[in-house]
């Protein structure tokens, strides 16, 4: 069966002069574009991200350690990168404004004529995307991976073939402010408590990341968790083909769980014991992916062969090294509750837990009872510490000690002394990085590093 074919038209750019606002990697891919069009664009930053500077030599007028309310005079668009909130004050400013304010991932979706098949959910989607690109390469089907990890969608502008499937991920962020973003595929993983420093509340949460269904047509393809307790009864907007993937053999699935093996459309599809990546949380990673790759119209066969050989992404679950026995593990992508209990939860006993991080707001509370089912100690850093330790305190009565530590070399130094042959050493943060590290990739960098110098790494 022919893959879903690319939407005939996409609605033109916005119209300029154009503001850019937040110069990380989206936002430079957002200015570099804007300006290959032709188009007058300014950029600000209130800091000195790296490569900022060097967009002057795109044809971008860059202004730094600026708020950037200056810079809308003569504006006619903002770009928000996906860092800034709504609440900052060139943002406010221009809103106030009557201005448009629109995102980098609306802009690329405009100006790529490709097919695309959008990924959203609180957790899962890096793994998601890199599975949905593995199984369409192995289908030799052109396909370009892309989102918040890796190559921002922007950068794509140019580069493809007009056959290529765009993958991409599309945070909370990134698709409140997306107006017209239509994907010919969308898959709604999860939803759990994340991020309610920025969005306020879940339901506000919840709609910015529905907006991924929202102008999707009859043609298209909307794929959803119907285990998911958070999107029970909800109206999931739009007008895509509904396909749901669930736990248990209901009627309304597509895709469903039965006996350990996988079924789609009631038949069998593949055993979950024949994954390529382990884990409960990635059995539903599979059946959404399986489900989007055969809705695209690609191949069973090939389909199942890709969700057998991937063997995941790095800083999920990644394992590291094994000491004297001892095995340590990356899940520094685990920057909330619900994924951290997940990582957890991945293991049978004896985890060593490495928790805690910058502060989103979240509660912790729902790590006690994966802490006290897996964990053999929990090591807490980081500016959530002091809150850890409260909210977890419970741990001590169940006779899982608490430490608190310095660092993250600190804490790898003392669980990797104070674990078992058998046991696991587990960074599972539960939090963002911000406080010590850029981004969780270097943090889980760091935690590679640490463990490549303890007395006998390389050993086995």
């Amino acid at each position: 069966m022919p893959l879903i074919p690319a939407k005939e038209a996409r609605p033109p750019l916005p119209r300029g002069p154009f503001l850019v606002v937040g110069l990380a990697r989206s936002g430079q891919a957002a200015a570099r574009l804007l300006a290959a069009h032709g188009e007058r664009v300014r950029a600000v930053d209130s800091g000195h991200p790296e490569g900022a500077e060097g967009l002057s030599g795109s044809g971008v007028e860059v202004f730094l350690d600026t708020d950037g309310l200056a810079q809308l005079e003569g504006t006619h668009t903002v770009v928000k990168s996906p860092g800034v909130p709504r609440e900052a004050a060139v943002i406010a400013a221009a809103l106030e404004r009557g201005m448009e304010v629109t995102g980098e991932l609306e802009l690329a979706w405009r100006a790529l004529p490709n097919r695309f098949l959008a990924v959203t959910g609180t957790n899962g989607k890096t793994t998601t995307v890199e599975l949905l690109g593995h199984i369409f390469r192995g289908a030799g089907e052109p396909v370009a991976v892309a989102g918040n990890v890796g190559v921002p969608l922007a950068g794509l502008v140019g580069e493809l073939e007009p056959d290529a499937t765009v993958v991409c991920e599309a945070s909370s962020f990134q698709l409140e402010d997306a107006s017209l973003f239509s994907p010919e595929g969308a898959v709604f993983l999860n939803l759990a408590p994340d991020h309610l420093d920025r969005h306020g509340s879940m339901p506000a949460y919840r709609d910015a990341k529905l907006r991924i269904f929202a102008n999707q047509g009859n043609d298209d393809v909307a794929v959803w968790n119907g285990d998911d307790p958070e999107l029970a009864g909800v109206d999931l907007g739009g007008c895509g083909r509904r396909i749901e993937f669930c736990r248990g053999a209901s009627p309304d699935c597509e895709v469903a769980t039965a006996a350990g093996t996988i079924f789609y459309d009631g038949e069998p599809l593949l055993e979950v014991s024949e994954l390529g990546i382990p884990g409960e949380h990635n059995v539903e990673n599979a059946m959404a992916a399986a489900a989007a790759a055969l809705a695209f119209g690609l191949d069973r066969e090939a389909v199942v062969a890709g969700l057998r050989s991937f063997a995941g992404v790095a800083h999920r679950l990644e394992p590291v090294a094994e000491i004297d026995g001892v095995r340590f593990v990356n899940d520094s992508k685990a920057t909330n509750v619900a994924s951290a209990a997940v990582g957890i939860g991945s293991f049978d006993a004896g985890v060593h837990a490495i928790l805690g991080g910058s502060d989103k707001g979240e509660p912790f509370g729902a790590l006690l009872a994966p802490l006290r089912e897996r964990a053999a100690a929990a090591y807490l850093l980081g500016d959530t510490a002091a809150r850890m330790a409260a909210e977890l305190a419970p741990l001590g009565e169940a006779g899982v000690p608490m430490r608190r530590v310095a660092d993250l070399e600190e804490a790898v130094r003392t669980a990797a002394a104070a674990a078992a042959p058998g046991e696991v050493v587990l960074l599972s943060p539960a939090c963002a990085s911000f406080d010590a590290f850029p981004n969780f990739e270097a943090r889980g960098e760091r935690f590679r590093q640490i463990v490549a110098a303890l007395p006998g790494a390389g050993r086995g």
